[in-house]
């Protein structure tokens, strides 16, 4: 496979906000943010980051590839639990400093470590002044405890 390498943004908006080259900006520390949606009914599966051969591998094999910052390493997504995420579309924002990946979802259709589909399965709430979580999605699609031995 061709290693993709990405060209350095530009300083002119107008080239950053049209059609033409993909010149993704990566932070200092060389990740960009990755929002990623379910390409069939757009619920929120999670955010993510990803370094320049992480987007290469996601943009040249079309399934999604993260850079791990506490474990500092790049990952494919579901290797390990088969939840393999295959991408339908990428997007960019208009200064090309976030993806959005809309992906299907193989294995138990869940894209959460702890066996849920969406990492975002709590809310925030105020209770007495003080912030709370409450679980709004208790659906384990797998048993994480199976699938990653912990």
């Amino acid at each position: 496979m061709r290693e993709l390498i990405f060209n350095q943004p530009s300083d002119d908006k107008s080239e950053l906000e049209d059609a033409g080259d993909f010149t993704p900006h990566f932070d200092d520390r060389g990740l960009i943010a990755a929002i990623v949606t379910d390409a069939t009914d757009g619920e929120l599966l999670m955010v993510a980051h990803m370094n320049a051969q992480a987007l290469a591998l996601t943009i040249q094999t079309g399934i999604a590839h993260y850079f791990s910052r506490s474990r500092n390493k790049l990952w494919k997504k579901g290797e390990t639990s088969g939840n393999l995420q295959t991408v339908k579309e990428i997007r960019t924002d208009c200064d090309q400093d976030a993806i959005w990946l809309k992906v299907e979802v193989a294995g138990h259709d869940a894209t959460c470590h702890t066996g849920r589909r969406s990492c975002f399965y709590r809310t925030v709430t105020l209770e007495d002044g003080k912030p709370m979580l409450t679980i709004v999605d208790d659906e384990l699609h797998f048993d994480p405890k199976d699938v990653y031995g912990k």
